[in-house]
């Protein structure tokens, strides 16, 4: 089994409703996404999936959110931007695009700060 990961980011802002705390007011962070793949054989040139397209399909989901306050953005303005909603709206948006391949993804991490992150795996 292979397995590659991209790492993006974005500068965004957000607050959490019906927060009891600090996170409840508006503020940002730097969100760093990671997002992992896994393919079972390598394709005639010896990749498993190539990274350059990974990171162009993954910027054009977070290229939205960038410099925004993500409260404002579908599907944010509907539930709460956390970043257990960020990665799983992530996987969300990709996972079509692997439904006739033989990669899958298997890991979305969202990093609100260097020490706390949140992850989607999928079943």
């Amino acid at each position: 089994m292979y397995e590659i990961t991209i790492e993006q980011h974005f500068d965004a802002a957000h607050y959490l409703r019906g927060y009891d705390g600090k996170c409840e007011a508006l503020h940002g962070h730097r969100f760093q996404v990671f997002v992992t793949l896994q393919a079972a054989a390598l394709n005639e040139i010896g990749i498993s999936y190539d990274f350059t397209v990974l990171k162009k399909q993954v910027g054009e989901i977070v290229s939205r959110f960038d410099h925004s306050c993500l409260n404002d953005i579908p599907p944010f303005d509907a539930i709460n931007p956390s970043s257990e909603n960020i990665a799983t709206t992530i996987y969300g948006e990709l996972k079509s695009r692997f439904s006739d391949l033989p990669a899958k993804i298997v890991r979305i991490e969202v990093w609100e700060t260097p020490q706390n992150r949140a992850a989607y795996i999928p079943d």
